[in-house]
């Protein structure tokens, strides 16, 4: 079992991936930082897939919450080098795709940390996040999406991961939405006014 987040009060099964929507500006990311961060506290290791921030902003965020150095907690970075920065060296903790466009690089990145901490490091609970599926919707179309998608949540269900991946809703119709949202076992919907919602298969 996996416990998502302190304020969530939620326990899920190993092996569920969940969408985490909501309009912008409802804390998505800070959401799924913090599901996140709870389990490298517990000792688990966090992988974070970033398509909107670079890995340097995205580990300064990470750390607000908890010490990452010395942890298991990796970063595949999707934005870097398709802005030609000359920071996108990999290392032990990030890995470069080269674009959102590189599902396949994207996939591969994520398999080779899986395998350092599940296989290599014997870690049994790997967290793993996405940000944000609303980015790989403005380069491919939906069909390629959902593909990627449901290998990618295949390969955290196959290690008995948590996935949680953030989409604005509001930017997507309800085709999309509906389609994407068979992939996950969960959701949890954002919004202003209200505490989060939570939806599991199971209820």
């Amino acid at each position: 079992m996996y416990d998502l987040d302190a304020d969530l009060e939620t326990e899920v099964l190993a092996g569920t991936n969940i969408l985490i929507k909501g309009s912008p500006l409802t804390g998505k990311k800070s959401l799924a930082l913090d599901i996140l961060a709870a389990g490298v506290e517990d000792g688990e290791s966090a992988i974070i897939v970033t398509t909107k921030d670079s890995a340097t902003r995205i580990l300064r965020d990470f750390e607000k919450r908890t010490p990452y150095e010395g942890r298991p907690v990796a970063v595949v970075d999707c934005v870097t080098r398709q802005q030609g920065l000359d920071e996108a060296r990999a290392d032990n903790r990030v890995k470069y795709a080269s674009s959102p466009t590189d599902m396949t690089g994207i996939g591969i990145k994520l398999s080779e940390f899986l395998q350092t901490f599940h296989r290599d490091q014997g870690i049994e609970k790997n967290r793993i996040m996405v940000h944000s599926l609303s980015t790989l919707l403005m380069y491919a179309d939906l069909q390629t999406v959902f593909r990627f998608l449901h290998v990618f949540t295949g390969r955290i269900q196959s290690v008995d991961g948590l996935g949680v991946f953030c989409i604005d809703s509001t930017s997507h119709d309800n085709q999309t939405m509906n389609t994407l949202t068979q992939l996950f076992d969960g959701v949890i919907e954002l919004s202003e006014d209200e505490p989060p919602a939570v939806r599991l298969a199971d209820d």
